[in-house]
């Protein structure tokens, strides 16, 4: 491989006392929407990216977050790099990506429509795919920060909260977990309705691919969630949780008030488990232990959103 540093940064680990009193025990916040890309996603598109250095150029079909983490790392080893997004994508964060120097199109309405034309190209031009989320060394990259987590916590977490699209991240939270010895601590692993595909999978025993991505949360908008984190559903402790839409816009607007941070709503998913009570109602079903050891909320950040989509957001859900 080429470029053995890494393009990610180790991000903050903070104490939210504002979260900590709404969840009844110390919540901390690894801020991911710190990476140079605005997401963890660098993290493991980083570390895949390695290995395509000195290529004819990389395409990546995305929601947002996986094309910008990719045409980040792409103009830094300098090759080309063309993404392609489905039409429920922000314009900002389009822009954004050719800022980076990528090329953009717009191909279908969902991820998966995106996703079909990248694979084509793979063959028609000869560039090297890179998978927003189902790839092993995407799940090795994003291990990466669980290890740093564990380098500044004394103590096993209670539990670690993580939002959920395809799951890329799921998959490499569990398996960070799995390599600094907390193979045994839940993991909450939050969708919204209408973006559920791994929920819906874990409640029929087998992957589920969903007619529509109807929520407003776009970046959790794969219709099928990769085998391996179906897997890991079956063999690790994963509690699998949805909110509505209403509840991961209102997570991000009281994160936005207390922690004076602005994630997208997807990122609120992950969130609204604190701030919608849910933490406290799975300690009365018993599925949390009573008392918890420190929560760890994966704060996933997002690029989708401004001041102005968060306006439109809140117009569209009445909000």
């Amino acid at each position: 491989m080429a470029n053995q540093y890494p393009f990610h940064v180790n991000t903050p680990l903070l104490e939210s006392i504002d979260m900590s009193k709404r969840a009844g025990t110390t919540v901390y916040m690894k801020m991911e929407n710190s990476q140079p890309s605005g997401s963890f996603k660098i993290r493991g598109i980083g570390h895949l990216c390695q290995t395509v250095a000195g290529s004819k150029g990389v395409v990546c079909s995305s929601g947002g977050n996986a094309g910008l983490a990719t045409a980040y790392v792409a103009r830094k080893l300098q090759i080309p790099a063309t993404i392609l997004v489905p039409s429920s994508s922000p314009e900002l964060v389009v822009q954004k990506m050719k800022d980076q120097g990528a090329t953009v199109r717009i191909v279908g309405k969902v991820w998966d429509e995106a996703n079909a034309e990248a694979l084509r190209l793979t063959e028609t031009d000869g560039l090297s795919y890179i998978p927003p989320f189902d790839h092993p060394l995407l799940w090795q990259g994003h291990a990466s920060m669980i290890r740093e987590i564990a380098a500044c916590m004394a103590e096993k977490p209670g539990a670690v909260v993580v939002a959920v699209g395809g799951g890329g991240l799921l998959c490499g939270v569990v398996e960070g977990m799995r390599e600094v010895g907390w193979g045994t601590v839940p993991i909450l692993a939050m969708e919204t309705v209408g973006a559920d595909c791994f929920n819906a999978a874990v409640n029929a025993g087998k992957l589920v691919t969903l007619d529509d991505i109807t929520s407003e949360a776009k970046c959790l908008g794969a219709k099928t969630a990769c085998r391996k984190a179906f897997d890991y559903s079956r063999e690790a402790n994963i509690i699998s949780e949805l909110v509505t839409d209403q509840q991961a816009l209102q997570a991000v607007e009281i994160f936005l008030d207390e922690e004076r941070v602005l994630v997208e709503m997807a990122c609120g998913a992950a969130l609204a488990a604190v701030y919608s009570g849910l933490i406290q109602k799975l300690q009365g079903e018993s599925r949390l232990p009573r008392p918890l050891g420190p929560l760890v909320v994966i704060v996933c950040g997002g690029s989708s959103v401004n001041a102005a989509q968060l306006e439109h957001l809140r117009n569209k859900l009445s909000m």
